[in-house]
């Protein structure tokens, strides 16, 4: 299984960026997908997580501003991310739990990060 994260680019503050997350390989479901980003010299942390069923919930620090969605048929997530900031520079990580056959246990699986680079 692999997850391949993209989008990441260099914005100005104010500006919007969209991350995708495709999920690829011996997949059987996908539960939760999520992502995450590290600042330089900061722990990574969670901004945004998606279940199988869209509900969503998001960090304090990006309600209102990124929205997270998925479309089930492509095993991928997005990540919308408007009105940037400088402080939402960092390397965002996408996740997903998912199984690779009906009577395995779930795993969470982590794709490379992309970076995102927001000057003000």
């Amino acid at each position: 299984v692999q997850l391949q994260a993209s989008g990441g680019g260099l914005v100005q503050a104010g500006g919007s960026l969209r991350l995708s997350c495709a999920a690829s390989g011996t997949i059987f479901s996908i539960n939760a997908m999520g992502w995450y980003r590290q600042a330089p010299g900061k722990q990574r942390e969670l901004v945004a997580t998606i279940t199988s069923g869209s509900s969503t919930s998001y960090s304090d620090s990006v309600k209102g501003r990124f929205t997270i969605s998925r479309d089930n048929s492509k095993n991928t997530a997005y990540l919308q991310m408007n009105s940037l900031k400088p402080e939402d520079t960092a390397v965002y990580y996408c996740s997903a739990d998912l199984n690779t056959a009906r009577w395995m246990l779930s795993h969470v699986y982590w794709g490379r990060g992309t970076h995102v680079t927001v000057s003000s």
